[in-house]
């Protein structure tokens, strides 16, 4: 079965990007590779799919409460289900629909964003894609925005990635400081640090 490998494994916040639990991983890679396996378009398909519920969890309240639900019963779960399903679009793809059952019946659906932001990660590694998350407690200036895109693009993650994708957001525990999240690693300084510490501190990670 397309997800045996997530139902077998499926017996927390960060100032910066979610970090996606180990079991939301699983399942994000078995959707990844089951969908890639069927097609590349189906790999797009099943992302704006995915990429629509999440925005759908984010905006609609009672979605929401559902999703992140732990004490709903196998069948109260199995009735809300089509709500997801046509959150994904006309005609959810059967991979998507699986991979919702298979959270629905392991008791898994409060996973649902890590899932989908592993799987994103996932995608963008295939496509060659680089994003980069600066989090910070409000919207930076367009000067400092400007020159930690620039450090950032002269860094040899973003010279090897074929395309780059900067988003700022906001999150006020950041408290003046700046988060960067990009590929797997995270850098953690201050806003009143001078902006070429980024530079020192990406030279040293990558």
């Amino acid at each position: 079965m397309l997800f045996s490998s997530a139902r077998s494994a499926a017996l927390s916040a960060g100032l910066g990007r979610r970090a996606a639990s180990t079991i939301a991983l699983k399942y994000s890679n078995a959707v990844f590779s089951a969908a890639l396996n069927k097609s590349p378009q189906v790999l797009n398909k099943v992302q704006a799919e995915l990429n629509a519920i999440q925005s759908a969890v984010k905006s609609n309240p009672e979605l929401r409460t559902f999703i992140q639900n732990p004490t709903l019963s196998v069948r109260e779960r199995e009735a809300g289900l089509p709500a997801i399903y046509a959150a994904a679009g006309k005609e959810a793809s059967e991979i998507t629909k699986n991979l919702f059952v298979v959270l629905s019946e392991n008791g898994r659906l409060v996973e649902t964003e890590g899932v989908i932001e592993g799987f994103n990660e996932l995608v963008a590694g295939y496509k060659g894609e680089l994003n980069v998350t600066i989090t910070s407690a409000a919207p930076l200036p367009k000067d400092i925005q400007t020159k930690l895109e620039s450090l950032l693009k002269q860094s040899q993650a973003a010279q090897q990635a074929k395309s780059l994708k900067i988003t700022n957001k906001i999150n006020p525990a950041v408290l003046g400081g700046v988060v960067v999240d990009f590929g797997d690693k995270t850098i953690d300084l201050s806003v009143a640090s001078r902006v070429n510490k980024l530079n020192n501190l990406l030279s040293q990670s990558v």
